[in-house]
């Protein structure tokens, strides 16, 4: 299996297409074996995705804050 790519780095990607990312690998995750190596691999990236999107909630509530 193939694990999914996205078609940008990251910090490039739309909100749309993070979120789109996201799933994919959710249901790739789901789809193994939970004692498969791959899993390492797709948990590493969900945490990369995870932690990107926690980064733009961060940096838009402090843009709240300092412009209400």
């Amino acid at each position: 299996m193939d694990t999914p790519q996205p078609p940008h780095p990251l910090g490039a990607l739309t909100t749309s297409e993070l979120t789109r990312y996201l799933r994919q690998l959710e249901r790739a995750i789901t789809g193994i074996a939970p004692g498969a190596p791959i899993q390492a691999d797709l948990r590493r990236k969900l945490g990369e995705v995870l932690a990107e999107q926690y980064c733009r909630a961060s940096l838009t509530a402090s843009a709240l804050r300092a412009n209400p």
